[in-house]
C-alpha cells in the first residue's frame, strides 16, 4: 500500500515537471467573457447632463466604481480564448454634480446585432453537407477492405 501510494505521489511531481508538453496536448480552456460589453449604439444614447440613473439605465450597472473617485464610473470588458486575452476595452463616463460631463474609451462594434452576427462566423460551423463524411464512415474507412 504505502509503495502504490509513493508511485502516485512521483506521478503527480513527473507531471509537473512536463508541463509544458501537457499544454500541447490541446487541453479545453473555456471562452470567457467578463465585465460590461457595450455597443457603440448604447454610446450614442448618452447625452451631456443625464443623471446617473439615466447612464446606468443605458450603460448597465459600472463594473468599477470607486469609493475613492465617485465621479467617475469604469465600463470594462474582456474576452479570453484559450487563455489568451483577445479583446479587451475600457470605458468611462465623468460626473460633475450628479450629472454626466464625458466619457472617453476604446472603440466599440456597432451594435449587438453586429457583434453576435460576427461571432456566429468565427464560431459556429457551417452546415454539413452531403460529402461530409459521419463518424461511422471515416471509422469504416481506416480498415481494409
Amino acid at each position: 500500500m504505502l509503495a502504490w501510494a509513493g508511485a502516485v505521489l512521483a506521478g503527480c511531481t513527473a507531471l509537473g515537471t512536463y508541463m509544458p508538453a501537457i499544454e500541447q496536448l490541446g487541453i479545453y480552456k473555456l471562452d470567457i467573457n467578463q465585465g460590461n460589453f457595450l455597443a457603440q449604439d448604447q454610446v450614442d444614447k448618452l447625452k451631456v447632463g443625464q443623471t446617473r440613473q439615466q447612464v446606468r439605465t443605458i450603460l448597465g450597472t459600472p463594473l468599477i466604481m470607486s469609493p475613492f473617485r465617485p465621479d467617475r464610473w469604469d465600463y470594462v470588458y474582456e474576452f479570453k480564448r484559450q487563455g489568451r486575452a483577445l479583446e479587451h476595452r475600457n470605458f468611462a463616463v465623468y460626473f460633475l454634480d450628479d450629472k454626466l460631463a464625458r466619457w472617453e474609451g476604446d472603440e466599440m462594434p456597432e451594435s449587438m446585432a453586429a457583434l453576435n452576427r460576427a461571432a456566429a462566423g468565427k464560431t459556429l460551423r457551417p452546415d454539413p453537407t452531403a460529402d461530409d463524411k459521419g463518424f461511422f464512415s471515416w471509422f469504416w474507412d481506416l480498415f481494409p477492405k
